[in-house]
C-alpha cells in the first residue's frame, strides 16, 4: 500500500471515529438531558431530632429483641447512599425546628422562629411550591400537629413559628392536595375566640377528616383534603404519646399509605412525611419513647420503600433530620454494656419515669447518656434511594436538600 492510500485509508478512519464520537457524544447528551429534573414520585422524610446515634439506639434495641449485640437495621439505614449535613440557622451555631426545616425546604437559611421567611423578611419559596408549578400532586403529613414547625415550612410563611393560627390559614392557600397531622395548635385562634380551623378550612375547599373511617368515606369527593388523628377533634396537646394513643388513631405509616392512595400513582407527586415526636421525646430524654417514635417513622419508610420496589427508575426517597436533639450517647460513665431488658423492662411495669431525676437514674443504669434537653449543633445523616440519590452522598449542608431534590437545569 502506497504512503498516500495509507493517509487517505487513516483519515477517512479518523472521520468515522469522529462521527461516532460525535453520535455518542450526542446520544449521551441527551440521555444526561433526560435525567435532568426530579424523579416522577419523590418522598422527603424528615425525622425531627433524630440523628445517627438515634437511629443506632433503636437498631441497638431491635438487636436486642432478637438476642443479639448489634446487627439490625432500620429500613433507611440499608439505603446505599449516606451523607452528612449541617443544620446551623442563620444567626444561632444551634437552630430551632422552623429555621431547619426553612432550609430544607426552601434552600435558604433563616433566623430561629422565622418560617418561610428570609432573615429580611422576604418571603421564600419551598421546593413544594416549586413541585405545584410542575404539576405534582403534594402531600405534607406529620404525627404531630399540621401547623407545626416541620410540616408547616413547606407551606407558610410567619416571623413567628408559634402563630399557629394563622399558619393554618396558609393551608388552603396552598392549594396542596394531602395534609396529614395529629390536631391542630391553636384550634380556635390564640385567644380561644376564632373559628375553628376545620371549619375555616371546610368554606375554604377542604374536606377535614377525622380518622381512616371519614377519610374512606370523603377521599373520592374532594380533591384537597386533610387527615387528622381522631383525638386531634379539638387540638393536639404537644406531647410524644401520638399515633396509637387512642385506639382509632392511626400510624404514621398509615397515614402516609392513605396520603399516597389519596394522590395516587397516576401523576407525579411529592410528598414530605415527618416523624415529630422523636424529637418531643428526646428532649425529655424519654429514651424508650424515643425509640418508638424512631420505630413508627421506619414504619412510614418502609411503606415508601415499597412503593419504591414497584417504581425503582422513578422513585427518590431521602431520609434526614432537622437537627438533632438531647445529645444521646450509646455508652455512658464508662460502661461497654447497654442495659435494654432493665429500661425497657422499667417502662412496661410502671409506664414513663415520674421525674426527671427517675428517668436521669433509668438511663444511667441501662447505659444511655444524655448530654442536653435542647437541640445540639451535631451534623444529621442524610440517607437516600432512587433516582438522583447519588447527589445526597458526602457532606452536605440543609440548604443543599431543595436543590439536590428538584435537580432543575
Amino acid at each position: 500500500m502506497t504512503m498516500k492510500k495509507s493517509i487517505m485509508k487513516m483519515a477517512a478512519a479518523a472521520v468515522m471515529l469522529a462521527g461516532c464520537l460525535a453520535s455518542l457524544y450526542s446520544c449521551s447528551g441527551n440521555s444526561a438531558k433526560e435525567e435532568n429534573g426530579p424523579a416522577k414520585y419523590v418522598f422527603l422524610f424528615i425525622g425531627d431530632g433524630m440523628g445517627a446515634a438515634h437511629a443506632a439506639a433503636a437498631e441497638s434495641y431491635l438487636s436486642y429483641l432478637g438476642g443479639e449485640l448489634g446487627g439490625e437495621e432500620l429500613c433507611f439505614t440499608k439505603f446505599p447512599v449516606l451523607g452528612s449535613c449541617t443544620t446551623y440557622s442563620a444567626d444561632h451555631h444551634i437552630t430551632c425546628s422552623s429555621a431547619s426545616g426553612t432550609a430544607i425546604a426552601c434552600g435558604t437559611k433563616t433566623n430561629n422562629g422565622y418560617l418561610g421567611i428570609d432573615p429580611d423578611g422576604n418571603r421564600l419559596k419551598s421546593m413544594a411550591y416549586d413541585f405545584k408549578d410542575k404539576g405534582y400532586k403534594i402531600g405534607i403529613m406529620s404525627s404531630v400537629p399540621v401547623n407545626h414547625a416541620t410540616p408547616a415550612s413547606f407551606y407558610a410563611h410567619n416571623l413567628d413559628r408559634g402563630d399557629y393560627y394563622s399558619i393554618s390559614m396558609e393551608i388552603p392557600e396552598s392549594g396542596f392536595d394531602f395534609f396529614g397531622g395529629s390536631g391542630f395548635l391553636q384550634y380556635s385562634g390564640k385567644d380561644n375566640s376564632s373559628e375553628p380551623t376545620p371549619e375555616m378550612l371546610e368554606k375554604k375547599g377542604y374536606a377535614v377528616c377525622f380518622g381512616k373511617d371519614e377519610f374512606e368515606e370523603r377521599m373520592d369527593s374532594t380533591e384537597h383534603l386533610v387527615f387528622i388523628q381522631p383525638s386531634g377533634r379539638k387540638g393536639n396537646p404537644e406531647n410524644y404519646e401520638v399515633n396509637g394513643e387512642e385506639a382509632d388513631d392511626s400510624r404514621l405509616a398509615e397515614m402516609l399509605q392513605m396520603g399516597m392512595d389519596f394522590l395516587g400513582d397516576g401523576q407525579p407527586f411529592f410528598i414530605m412525611c415527618e416523624g415529630g415526636e422523636i424529637d418531643w421525646a428526646a428532649h425529655d430524654n424519654m429514651t424508650m419513647p424515643m425509640i418508638d417514635a424512631v420505630l413508627r417513622f421506619n414504619e412510614a419508610v418502609e411503606t415508601a420503600y415499597r412503593f419504591y420496589e414497584k417504581h425503582p427508575d422513578e422513585t427518590l426517597i431521602v431520609v434526614t433530620a432537622d437537627h438533632e436533639t438531647g445529645g444521646i450517647t450509646l455508652g455512658s460513665h464508662g460502661t461497654s454494656t447497654l442495659n435494654w431488658k432493665e429500661i425497657s423492662d422499667a417502662y412496661k411495669a410502671d409506664g414513663e419515669p415520674s421525674s426527671s431525676e427517675e428517668n436521669r437514674k433509668l438511663n444511667d443504669g441501662a447505659g444511655i447518656g444524655w448530654t442536653t434537653n435542647n437541640h445540639t449543633g451535631a451534623p444529621v445523616p442524610v440517607y437516600a434511594v432512587g433516582k438522583g440519590a447519588e447527589r445526597f452522598s458526602g457532606r452536605l449542608d440543609n440548604t443543599d436538600i431543595k436543590g439536590f431534590i428538584l435537580n432543575w437545569e
